[in-house]
């Protein structure tokens, strides 16, 4: 599995293979932002809008291919537009496809944020999940902090008002 950062064309391209990651991980239960069931050309068209925040440096995109250059799983980081929050972002959209699921992906998309992150200069990283999901057992482990839980913040993808838990991590640029 390799692990690339995509520019804006290479998402607007490979817009129809993160729509079937996006779609099948609607259809796998996760809350991502949308309700089941997701429409292929719907989450298409949202790819397709993420290329332009690529494009003007608000997003950064990692996605994983296999051998077969079929789309496992992605991650992103959104980036402040305000001067003053220059030192943090946010982490979005961690997903890996069913089929990929328990292989250690989804660390590793954490781990390439991370780093990632941590070497343009960023020191703070906040996400949100569900309360409840698989997900947090990731972040936890990883050496993110629960900093509190919103009721009822977003709908799951059956369309049920579900908690959302808000974390954050301090990431350490390298050194030498």
């Amino acid at each position: 599995m390799r692990v690339l950062r995509w520019n804006e064309a290479q998402v607007r391209d490979g817009s129809e293979e993160l729509a079937g990651l996006l779609a099948d991980t609607v259809a796998g239960g996760a809350s991502v932002g949308f309700l089941a069931p997701l429409g292929r050309a719907a989450a298409a068209a949202w790819w397709r809008e993420r290329a332009d925040a690529v494009a003007t440096g608000l997003l950064t995109v990692w996605v994983a291919v296999d051998d077969t250059d079929r789309v496992a799983g992605t991650v992103g980081l959104a980036l402040p537009d305000k001067p003053n929050g220059r030192h943090r972002a946010e982490l979005v959209k961690l997903m890996v496809h069913r089929s990929a699921r328990g292989q250690g992906l989804g660390r590793r998309l954490l781990t390439t944020a991370e780093h990632a992150a941590a070497a343009t200069g960023i020191t703070l990283l906040h996400l949100d999940t569900e309360t409840g999901s698989p997900a947090e057992h990731l972040y936890r482990s990883a050496g993110w902090t629960r900093a509190g839980t919103i009721p009822d913040y977003a709908a799951n993808p059956a369309g049920e008002p579900r908690p959302t838990t808000l974390y954050y991590k301090r990431v350490v640029p390298p050194t030498g």
